[in-house]
């Protein structure tokens, strides 16, 4: 039974992602196109997701589909093999190119966030916005996936936006990112 189920999620996972531009939602650059390794183990979560954590990788940026593919790799690798997490710690990753690259997906429960994993969803910028933003494109993007996750159920339509550095020690999404989200909709000063 838990193998249907799982079949039938990755059917409509996928059903949802090729019919993503029909809900002005981002196209999202899938696991196997950016040649990610299965996860080991998958924890779904119960939806509509209360939380959004905002991250960076604070690793070199990308701006070239290739450049991010390579390093969202190395993250994966790193935090499967060093750290030995199931997958990749973030739901979404998003490159200065303007894409987003699914981690672990809606839906599924990441390890972005200690406490905000269950309910959260983690999306992380490639890239250390201490000092800089992301591009335009960036930050467009995930604006788009926020909506499009809310008009697709994914996220609660009242959900909270935080940044890493508000819920775990960390400097994550790195200053001058932070001070951007603080202006989004949905951010709120305490979880």
């Amino acid at each position: 039974m838990l193998k249907i189920f799982g079949v039938f999620l990755f059917v409509m996972t996928v059903c949802s992602l090729v019919g993503s531009a029909k809900n002005n939602c981002p196209t999202i650059k899938t696991k196997n196109q950016w040649a990610g390794k299965a996860a080991t183990d998958v924890t779904y979560q119960v939806r509509p997701i209360r939380y959004v954590v905002i991250h960076h990788t604070a690793s070199d940026p990308c701006s070239t589909f290739v450049e991010c593919a390579e390093l969202i790799q190395g993250i994966q690798n790193y935090q499967m093999t060093d750290l030995e997490y199931d997958d990749i710690g973030y739901n979404f990753l998003i490159g200065n190119d303007g894409n987003v690259y699914e981690g672990t997906g809606w839906g599924v429960r990441g390890s972005h966030s200690y406490g905000y994993n269950m309910n959260g969803t983690g999306i992380a910028f490639i890239g250390n916005f201490i000092k800089k933003l992301p591009t335009r494109a960036a930050l467009d993007a995930a604006k788009k996936l926020l909506e499009c996750g809310v008009k697709k159920g994914e996220l609660d339509r009242h959900y909270k936006l935080l940044g890493g550095l508000q819920v775990i020690s960390t400097q994550s999404p790195g200053l001058t990112l932070y001070n951007e989200i603080q202006e989004w909709d949905h951010w709120v000063s305490t979880p």
